[in-house]
């Protein structure tokens, strides 16, 4: 039998929930402006996975530069409290789909396509 292929959606949490979301995931350390709970439909919010406070100040101050945000965030990534949430979102990926939820305006340039790289496996 083939191994399943995580199928990893990104999207932001303000959009409207999908059935196709599977589980769905904030990976955001704060909670979105302007979103009540009830409506955001969050299944986990693992703050662990989420870029330190000092990281995402970097990356969005005039230094920040995507690669570099990357490269810091993978390494913040190998913390043990965020290597084992990593761990769960890949055991959920393998059993179905998993959204990863962000408030972020440009998700692909942002902490949700790195974890979606890692979890499929392409962070490897």
């Amino acid at each position: 039998m083939a191994a399943h292929t995580p199928a990893v959606r990104v999207r932001r949490v303000y959009e409207p929930p999908s059935p196709e979301d599977g589980v769905r995931v904030l990976v955001d350390r704060l909670w979105p402006r302007g979103l009540a709970k009830a409506d955001a439909h969050v299944d986990e919010w693992p703050k662990a996975l989420t870029p330190s406070t000092e990281l995402r100040h970097w990356y969005h101050g005039p230094e920040g530069a995507y690669e570099e945000f990357r490269r810091r965030y993978e390494a913040e990534l190998a913390d043990p409290a965020a290597a084992e949430a990593l761990a769960r979102l890949k055991d959920l990926a393998a059993r179905g789909t998993v959204t990863l939820l962000t408030a972020t305006r440009d998700p692909a340039a942002g902490h949700a396509a790195v974890l979606r790289e890692e979890i499929e496996g392409a962070g490897e």
